[in-house]
C-alpha cells in the first residue's frame, strides 16, 4: 500500500501519487499515459498530471492496481 507520507516531490497535488517505493518499471506509463511519468533519471514515476476526465480517472485506477510495488495512491479526494 501506497505510503502518503513518502510521496515522491514531482506530484502534482491531487488525488493520485506516487511513493518513493516506486521501482520505475513502467506500468502506469502505459496503462496511463496522460497521467504519469518517469522523472529525468528514470529512477521512479510520478504523476504530472491528475485525471480529469472518466477515461483518465479509469486509467489511473487501472494503474494503481497494477502497480508491482503498490506505490500508487490515491487518497480519496
Amino acid at each position: 500500500m501506497a505510503n502518503k507520507d513518502a510521496k515522491v516531490k514531482e506530484n502534482v497535488p491531487g488525488k493520485y501519487y506516487v511513493d518513493d517505493q516506486c521501482i520505475a518499471c513502467g506500468v502506469c506509463e502505459g496503462t496511463a499515459p496522460e497521467n504519469f511519468k518517469m522523472n529525468d533519471d528514470g529512477s521512479h514515476a510520478y504523476v504530472y498530471k491528475q485525471p480529469e476526465n472518466e477515461t483518465e480517472e479509469k486509467a489511473c485506477e487501472d494503474a494503481k492496481n497494477s502497480c508491482p510495488a503498490t506505490s500508487i495512491g490515491d487518497d480519496g479526494k
